[in-house]
C-alpha cells in the first residue's frame, strides 16, 4: 500500500470550504477509481491559517498514475481550490506502509 500525502495553508474563513470540497468532491471521485484505498483529513491552527495534510492510500503507484497522471508527484490541486489557500505543497510525498497498529478495542485505550 502507498500513502501519498499533500500539505495545504488554508485561509481561516476558508478551511471548512476546503473541507466540504474534499467530502464533496475530492473524495467521492477518489472512490470511483480502482485502487484506492481510503483517504484522511488532518487539520491545526497555525498562526497564519489552518493547515490540512491529506494523507490518502493507494494499492499501488499505478492506481495513483490512475489519479495523477504521469508525474505522480505533482500535486492535483483543482482550481477552485486555489483560492482558499495561502500556501500548498506542489509536489506530494509518497511512503510505502510498512506495518499499521489499531488499538483491539476502545476499552482498552481506558485502561
Amino acid at each position: 500500500m502507498i500513502s501519498r500525502q499533500w500539505r495545504g495553508l488554508a485561509r481561516p474563513e476558508r478551511a471548512r470550504d476546503y473541507e466540504a470540497h474534499l467530502l464533496a468532491e475530492t473524495f467521492p471521485a477518489l472512490h470511483k477509481l480502482t485502487g484506492f484505498e481510503g483517504a484522511s483529513i488532518l487539520r491545526r491552527n497555525v498562526a497564519d491559517g489552518v493547515e490540512f495534510l491529506i494523507a490518502t492510500e493507494w494499492a499501488s503507484i499505478d492506481s495513483i498514475r490512475a489519479f495523477a497522471g504521469a508525474n505522480v508527484e505533482t500535486a492535483v490541486v483543482p482550481e477552485n481550490v486555489h483560492a482558499m489557500m495561502i500556501d500548498y505543497d506542489r509536489v506530494v510525498r509518497h511512503y510505502e506502509l510498512v506495518d499499521r497498529q489499531r488499538a483491539a478495542t476502545a476499552t482498552k485505550r481506558n485502561t
